[in-house]
């Protein structure tokens, strides 16, 4: 690797600095960023994610050559050739359904992070119960997984979306907005925006994050055409062994998982920090992935009024081999 390359960088520190060398000794010549450029590998996510957080890390500090983060999700990896598509995108796991209806050969091959979703709602509203939630404005975004968490909770009280007023958010910040100017009586969101709203909400805020069997899984896709290409197959297993190993890192000290996100979303780094207990970042193939598939498949299929697609078929939407590769090449890694 060239003095270039790693002048363009911020400097690693002792241990990423490390990883990068096992990566590149255990990938071999094809990991030059020489093959890099000429035939780099595309990723794209949402930026404004906490979720995100390793992807910006492996992608910025870990990975041979280096690649950028391209705002958006799944379907940028099925965009025209023209319009340079992904090759892997995160999304979370409701946007890897609504997509494969029409794209069947997506694939999900990793958890990349698991979102740990609450309510945060308005005391003054006159909400201390769920229950109290009946009748209330809520803002939310749907269909997304935030939606679907919403959609369990409510069960869990014995309520659903029609006994509620749903308040449609903006996007890709300030979607809190809506509680805090009083547009809505409670919020149901990813971070670090439902922070945000907490600490704006002061002592009128009241939290509820009942166990309803269901985390935000956001994970790493991509298509089984990019599988298929022996190349492309190559870097994406090298991505993703990159992408374990720096959620261990990131679970070990945040510190850098934090500052990146703060530098790439714009939030400040406080507020992230503040947020960041509400996520954890497995870096393996969640194990209950497919039984929420089945649940939120069952959810989404009712509002879309079509017939919900059965186990089996969903079952084809997660390829484990990539996963169980990365962590082959991990293996071999010398020391």
């Amino acid at each position: 690797m060239s003095q270039a390359f790693f002048a363009r960088r911020p400097r690693l520190g002792a241990r990423c600095a490390s990883i990068l060398a096992i990566l590149l000794a255990a990938s071999g010549a094809a990991a030059s960023p020489a093959a890099q450029d000429r035939d780099p590998l595309r990723i794209s996510g949402m930026l404004q994610t906490i979720e995100l957080a390793p992807v910006h890390v492996a992608a910025d500090r870990v990975y041979p050559g280096g690649v950028a983060v391209r705002n958006g999700g799944i379907p940028i990896l099925f965009l025209p050739p023209e319009e340079k598509p992904s090759h892997v995108a995160t999304h979370a796991e409701t946007q890897a359904l609504r997509n494969s209806l029409s794209h069947p050969d997506l694939r999900i091959i990793l958890t990349v992070a698991r979102g740990h979703y609450r309510i945060v709602a308005r005391r003054s509203s006159g909400i201390e119960t769920l229950a109290d939630l009946r009748g209330k404005r809520i803002a939310t975004m749907g269909p997304t997984s935030a939606g679907f968490y919403l959609h369990n909770v409510l069960a869990s009280a014995g309520l659903s979306e029609a006994d509620v007023h749903l308040v449609d958010v903006p996007r890709p910040q300030e979607i809190s907005r809506s509680i805090i100017a009083k547009e809505a009586d409670a919020l149901v969101i990813w971070e670090p925006e439902m922070q945000r709203a907490v600490d704006a909400l002061g002592d009128d805020a009241i939290l509820f994050q009942p166990d309803v069997g269901y985390d935000e899984l956001f994970n790493l896709n991509t298509t089984a055409g990019n599988l298929a290409d022996p190349h492309r197959r190559e870097q994406i297993v090298r991505f993703v062994a990159a992408l374990m190993r720096t959620s261990r890192e990131a679970k070990a000290d945040p510190t850098l998982a934090i500052q990146m996100v703060a530098d790439k979303t714009g939030y400040p780094v406080d507020l992230i920090r503040k947020a960041w207990p509400h996520h954890s970042f497995p870096a393996v193939l969640a194990p209950d992935l497919l039984d929420v598939l089945v649940r939120e498949e069952a959810w989404l299929a009712r509002q879309a009024g079509r017939p919900a697609r059965d186990r089996d078929v969903l079952a084809k939407l997660i390829d484990p081999s990539v996963a169980r590769d990365a962590r082959a090449l991990l293996e071999r890694e010398p020391g």
